[in-house]
């Protein structure tokens, strides 16, 4: 009997303590403000909005390196963004719908699809032509120029919504250097002039009616994301927008990172100190992560799982990989990815 008693009080006693660290975890995870919790689906609906960022980031790349822009595949990148948006799509059925982020992704989907597809069929053309009477393989002022305004508008949009960009002071700095009537290469210079100069125009002006829209539909977002940590990270003035709130007596801490393209930097900053996530944004599940690898890399070993692979069109032999892991492996995918491939393989983290 005193045996019975003994294993009784052991039982109770295992039970109370699992009840109390669940209690913990609970309360730790009840910590994060109601303001900054936002639903687990959206790690995943975020991809393909994020591609809008990719795809144009790519762009910018390669016309900094001075090739035609005839030959960069704008159809390939349309085919990208449908097949990330129907994958991630299909990884939703546990989550209520959210259809305010499906209206918006198909919005800008649809609007980029148009857009792509004008271009694509406008470079394959006229400017493909035009391309073909340059004397010389040199960027011409036009072409520098375009060079440098979508390298502006990826800086800007890494940051802030697409429709703020002032796609007006663009085209003043274009035509702010007269074109000449007589010298080399005025056919392809004149033709740039004419297509930079409507790209503008119609993006500035379905920038105002997009801008309109969003803010009779949708509220202002936050923009930080809170994170539960397993310890506090060292002091660093390079990172300043880190905000400690809470401490738990196990050493997790409660915090915020800035949101949006900076929240993947403070990531691999978290991560370099040997920090681990526990939660992000108030959840402890996945989390989506993309990577540009060698081609044929394998996620077996990573402790995530691979939801699809796009070919980096322009970087033969490399892929983008998009994974979702578990939020406590974050940190440890972020060490292996850069420790293998370095910084430039994290292509973004996406935050919820």
């Amino acid at each position: 009997m005193r045996a019975l008693r003994s294993l009784a009080l052991a039982l109770s006693l295992c039970t109370s303590l699992a009840a109390a660290h669940a209690a913990g975890d609970e309360a730790l995870a009840l910590q994060t403000p109601a303001a900054d919790r936002r639903t687990p689906d959206q790690t995943y609906l975020t991809f393909p909005e994020w591609y809008l960022v990719h795809s144009p980031a790519e762009y910018a790349r390669y016309l900094a390196s001075g090739a035609p822009p005839s030959q960069f595949p704008l159809y390939s990148h349309i085919g990208q963004f449908w097949q990330g948006y129907r994958v991630v799509s299909g990884e939703l059925g546990r989550y209520p719908f959210n259809g305010g982020y499906h209206l918006m992704v198909m919005v800008i989907g649809t609007s980029t699809t148009v857009e792509y597809a004008l271009k694509g069929t406008y470079e394959h053309t006229i400017g493909r032509l035009a391309e073909a009477t340059k004397s010389s393989r040199a960027m011409l002022p036009e072409e520098a120029f375009a060079a440098r305004y979508a390298q502006a508008y990826v800086d800007f949009i890494r940051v802030d919504p697409w429709y703020r960009f002032d796609f007006g002071a663009q085209l003043q700095l274009l035509w702010a250097e007269p074109l000449p009537l007589s010298g080399p290469d005025l056919i392809r210079r004149w033709e740039r002039r004419f297509a930079l100069s409507t790209e503008l125009l119609v993006k500035a002006g379905y920038a105002k009616v997009i801008r309109l829209g969003t803010a009779a539909v949708y509220d202002a977002p936050l923009p930080t994301t809170a994170v539960v940590l397993s310890k506090p990270p060292e002091a660093d003035a390079t990172h300043p927008d880190f905000k400690l709130l809470q401490t738990a007596a196990s050493g997790e801490v409660l915090a915020t990172v800035p949101r949006y393209e900076a929240f993947t930097t403070y990531s691999r900053w978290l991560a370099a100190q040997g920090i681990d996530f526990e939660a992000v944004a108030g959840n402890r599940d996945d989390i989506v992560v993309s990577l540009w690898v060698p081609a044929g890399w394998s996620a077996a070993d990573s402790g995530a799982r691979l939801l699809f692979t796009q070919p980096i069109l322009t970087r033969l032999g490399t892929v983008r990989v998009v994974l979702a892991t578990p939020i406590s492996n974050l940190g440890d995918v972020l060490r292996r990815s850069e420790s293998q491939f370095g910084a430039e393989a994290i292509e973004h983290v996406y935050d919820f």
